[in-house]
């Protein structure tokens, strides 16, 4: 990093939309193993013919890889507004979508084991992904009124507004996400099904969760500290919170953060441990692997995404006749719980 107009440890840098000079060589270092990771998930996706399961992660490490790519031109050309712009806009929209992925991957989690679901899994993806779209809204509406400086004050004001609420409505919807995973993992243990797939799917579920967690803190405390700024004449950068200041903070809680998470899914790849159809689940004796007809949802696409809960067929019964199907299912093909190396390998 550049030495700054205030000395080596401010890193100040006049003319500099970053406030610093952007270190030459992380960005490089970044951008290369985020295009490595995003390669071998591709490959993974091909291998394991997944992509409908695990489509983000590829294209999460193409969005890290390109804002990588402009932040080190960007260090070189750390006065041209276009380029930083470009560079945090294709960083930051990746975590969302991977947040997402994850929503998906807990979605396929309680389809292996379906009894003790508390919701039905296939409204995971549906239910989180629309309350995320709300407040990525939110968030996109605050920004057009921040960025636009045109602007009355009170506009402007309402547009910081909007996005530390969004940052803030992130962390309640990780924290809903991971409860919704607590509950049917103590379901799970509390009646003995222990299978060491499902745990470990859901390890590295809270792994990653708790990653995006710590990156969304490191946001929120960021934009924040942002959105005091006042610049006007006697303004003194020294006087900026360490976090916008200091570039190591990013390469911590941004790009090393997003880096683990997307290689720990390299590692533990959710088609280590999930079977290929979400068909297939897990027998109450935490051992044999069945194949049934699928959790199925007779109402309307509208009615699953306001009531994920099925609150109305709680209380009325309709619609839930053919939904214990684990219980009804006589005539499905059971098999040994060791998969094969072709069940594995070939989805």
């Amino acid at each position: 990093m550049s030495d700054g107009k205030y000395g080596k440890f401010t890193l100040f840098v006049d003319g500099s939309y970053w406030f610093y000079a952007p270190n030459k060589g992380a960005a490089i270092f970044f951008c290369i193993t985020f295009c490595a990771s995003g390669c071998v998930h591709a490959w993974q996706s091909s291998h394991y013919k997944c992509w409908i399961l695990t489509p983000l992660f590829a294209f999460c490490c193409l969005l890290f890889t390109a804002g990588f790519a402009l932040r080190e031109y960007g260090a070189f050309h750390y006065d041209n507004l276009n380029i930083f712009i470009a560079s945090i806009c294709i960083t930051y929209a990746a975590p969302p979508l991977l947040e997402l992925q994850n929503y998906h991957i807990l979605g396929r989690i309680l389809y292996y084991v379906p009894y003790h679901s508390p919701i039905h899994p296939g409204r995971v993806l549906t239910t989180f992904g629309f309350v995320s779209a709300i407040i990525e809204s939110l968030n996109g509406w605050g920004a057009s009124y921040s960025a636009n400086q045109s602007l009355s004050d009170k506009a402007i004001a309402t547009g910081h507004a909007l996005i530390k609420a969004s940052l803030l409505l992130q962390v309640i919807v990780l924290v809903l996400f991971v409860v919704l995973a607590t509950v049917f993992h103590h379901r799970c243990i509390s009646n003995g099904v222990r299978n060491d797939r499902l745990q470990s799917s859901l390890i590295t579920l809270y792994i990653s969760t708790t990653l995006i967690l710590a990156r969304t803190i490191y946001r929120i405390i960021e934009y924040f500290s942002v959105a005091e700024l006042r610049y006007g004449p006697g303004f003194d950068p020294s006087t900026i919170n360490p976090v916008v200041r200091y570039e190591w903070f990013f390469y911590v809680f941004e790009a090393a953060v997003m880096l683990i998470n997307t290689v720990m899914f390299n590692v533990r790849h959710p088609r280590r441990y999930l079977p290929k159809s979400n068909k297939i689940y897990l027998a109450p004796d935490g051992v044999t692997e069945v194949e049934g007809p699928g959790f199925k949802d007779p109402r309307p696409f509208w009615q699953t995404l306001i009531d994920p809960f099925d609150i109305i067929g709680l209380t009325t019964g309709k619609g839930r006749e053919t939904e214990r199907f684990w219980e009804t299912n006589d005539d499905t093909t059971t098999r040994d719980s060791v998969r094969t190396k072709s069940d594995v390998e070939t989805v």
